[in-house]
């Protein structure tokens, strides 16, 4: 029997945020409609936020980069979509594809449906689905049992938190519990790791389809040292451990990591060891090379 490629699969789910699971979705654009993104929602930093505490909702920000990161095709469309505005006005530093998501938000189209209007005009065929639909902040207890609220907080821990939640509680996406049901393969990362990894995981609808999926899944770690000195100071075993605490059970078969991280200590996963990095900017990942080490990942070992 030939070996499987990532060609033959019907399914492929990816999780995460901002410009690492934007990186994960370009290098596997080639699968089109076969390939589903599962976005974290809880940004409130930057444009996004500044929408969010002016206007309320979900963080727009890591879908609209994922978008930007999926486009094919440059038109005027996609100049608009990705356009920011400059100067020292109310606009200046905002992004246009942000505010055009909101207005489609405001005219009451589910934010699902308005992800799948834009993807249509900048004909972007791999489906994005937000975590939840519902307006969600990170929340953690922290080492002294303080509980430090939204997400750019949390960026700045210096220590592991206790305890990660969502507040206020609310559902996951229905259509992403069903991609992750239907998957042959889920990637989880690159990313920030309490920031862009951890909310998604915090969801019961999704933990849930977690633990069931037969999928084969992989984590993507990252290249670059953390900003967040939380995140950074995790060893990757404990990364594994954590997620698979919130998950609720082991299921990671195997990992991506570039070649400088420490491996020694992981004896129960399968470790895709090798250079990962984009010539242009070393701490992400090359698309080519990260879809070679995917490859990989779904051949059987020997």
């Amino acid at each position: 029997m030939r070996n499987r490629t990532l060609s033959d699969l019907d399914r492929v789910v990816a999780l995460g945020g901002g410009h690492g699971l934007g990186r994960v979705l370009s290098s596997l654009s080639f699968l089109g409609s076969r390939l589903t993104g599962i976005v974290t929602t809880t940004d409130n930093g930057g444009s996004t936020g500044r929408i969010r505490r002016s206007e309320g909702g979900i963080a727009w920000g890591d879908l609209r980069n994922c978008l930007n990161q999926l486009i094919t095709e440059p038109s005027v469309a996609s100049a608009m979509f990705e356009y920011r505005f400059g100067g020292n006005g109310e606009l200046s530093g905002h992004n246009l594809g942000n505010l055009m998501l909101k207005a489609l938000d405001h005219l009451s189209v589910r934010p699902l449906e308005a992800i799948n209007l834009i993807r249509n005009l900048l004909k972007v065929e791999a489906q994005l689905i937000p975590m939840s639909e519902q307006p969600l902040d990170l929340m953690a207890i922290d080492a002294e049992g303080h509980t430090i609220y939204g997400e750019v907080n949390v960026d700045q821990l210096k220590t592991p938190p206790k305890e990660l939640m969502l507040y206020p509680r609310a559902h996951a996406t229905r259509e992403a519990a069903l991609a992750i049901a239907e998957a042959d393969l889920i990637v989880i990362g690159p990313g920030s790791f309490y920031t862009s990894l951890m909310p998604i995981l915090l969801l019961e609808e999704l933990t849930q389809a977690l633990r069931r999926t037969p999928a084969s899944m992989v984590y993507i770690d990252n290249l670059g040292r953390e900003l967040s000195g939380a995140a950074a100071s995790l060893s990757l075993r404990e990364k594994i451990a954590t997620m698979e605490h919130y998950i609720g059970k082991p299921v990671l078969d195997a990992l991506i990591v570039g070649p400088r991280t420490e491996v020694k200590d992981i004896d129960d996963k399968r470790v895709i060891q090798t250079a990962l990095e984009a010539q242009d900017i070393p701490y992400r990942h090359d698309r080519q090379l990260l879809r070679q080490a995917l490859e990989q990942v779904i051949r059987p070992p020997g």
